[in-house]
């Protein structure tokens, strides 16, 4: 999909000349930032879930006094890794897609349908932006019954970062053409 990406007219440009210099390089940076921003948010989210849940299952099956925050709170970091980690794996191109249908295209059509899916991706992203961003207002008076004093709308914000993550990332790809995966980025295979 890159490859085809790579064929627009408005990304057109080698990649290097594209990104190597001035504004281009400098919003490259900030988005190889917010990535790993991302990446580093997520995976201190994962090793503390990875550490609550064997902490719930030792107070409920060797204490037999379940604690009763463990649950929840592994189920509100979940969401963070879940919400971010999709904005990060999209950068990367890295989720899960289907290209059965896109691949029976002519190379032309090809190109079209991946313009048309970026563009579909960018109306997503702006979705998740404004509406999680209501809901998130919208819920900011509740507090977690598990935890008083955290209000529900914090735990509604991966939604409506992750939508500006994603736009953003659109962004990039449009302009400048999506990130390098020439082995620098050790956990991006090769295409």
């Amino acid at each position: 999909m890159s490859d085809v990406l790579s064929k627009l007219p408005i990304i057109s440009r080698p990649r290097d000349e594209a990104a190597g210099h001035g504004a281009a390089a400098a919003f490259r940076r900030t988005m190889d930032a917010l990535y790993w921003s991302g990446a580093v948010i997520s995976c201190i989210a994962l090793v503390l879930i990875s550490a609550i849940i064997p902490w719930a299952v030792y107070t409920r099956y060797i204490l037999n006094s379940a604690a009763s925050w463990p649950e929840p709170l592994a189920v509100l970091l979940t969401v963070a890794v879940t919400f971010i980690g999709a904005a990060n794996c999209y950068r990367q191109r890295i989720h899960m897609n289907m290209t059965v249908g896109t691949n029976l295209l002519s190379p032309r059509m090809r190109v079209g349908a991946a313009f048309i899916s970026e563009l579909l991706m960018a109306a997503m992203a702006l979705f998740m932006m404004i509406w999680g961003m209501k809901l998130v207002l919208a819920t900011w008076g509740n507090s977690v019954d598990e935890f008083p004093a955290l209000s529900v709308g914090i735990t509604y914000l991966p939604i409506p970062i992750s939508g500006a993550m994603m736009f953003l990332f659109v962004v990039e790809r449009l302009t400048i053409g999506p990130p390098p995966q020439d082995g620098s980025d050790s956990h991006v295979a090769f295409e």
